[in-house]
């Protein structure tokens, strides 16, 4: 059980957290094919909250590795930029649009993808294993998935039009490489 506590390990107790976040982004997304939205978000909050977790481990136990950031920002890529986006457009596009507005809401969609992607690759870019500054610059992708949540849950209890999720979903997306300073936690 030594591995668990080497940094040098791709299965320390930090990238082990980090799995988890992986198993529960790869299961919200069958999820989302068999429309079941409820247990989609569940699973989504546990890879949040794992997501968490790993970090402050990798911190605490001094477990930072290159590896580990790497694997860390695929778990982001999958659990906060494209299970959210899945989500939004099989809950809300498939069934609200066609036609033209289908066609705009992929292409905001695929620029939502895009833009979390250049965001977690600029991140590692820049980022030291075991580094955190004060301050992101941009949205992280973790508060952009919960911010389109919030869209989400706005647009299925008919607070807001599916059009206007359209909108929110491209500012999130632009946002997330903007040059905002957001605190982080």
């Amino acid at each position: 059980m030594k591995f668990l506590w080497s940094p040098s390990s791709h299965f320390n107790l930090a990238n082990l957290f980090t799995f988890v976040n992986i198993t529960a982004g790869l299961m919200a997304t069958y999820f989302i094919t068999q429309n079941n939205f409820f247990l989609t978000i569940i699973l989504a909050w546990i890879g949040g909250a794992f997501d968490i977790f790993d970090g402050k481990i990798a911190r605490k136990y001094n477990l930072s590795n290159e590896f580990g950031v790497q694997l860390d920002s695929f778990a982001d890529f999958l659990s906060f930029v494209l299970v959210p986006v899945f989500l939004i457009f099989q809950a809300i596009y498939a069934s609200s649009f066609s036609g033209m507005w289908l066609i705009i809401a992929a292409i905001v969609s695929i620029y939502y993808v895009i833009s979390g992607l250049r965001r977690l690759i600029h991140f590692n870019l820049h980022a030291d294993a075991g580094e955190v500054d004060k301050y992101f610059t941009g949205v992280p992708t973790p508060l952009g998935a919960i911010l389109l949540w919030l869209v989400y849950l706005a647009a299925t209890y008919s607070l807001i039009p599916a059009f206007s999720v359209v909108i929110l979903m491209a500012i999130i997306g632009w946002s997330l490489n903007s040059t905002l300073k957001v605190r982080h936690p």
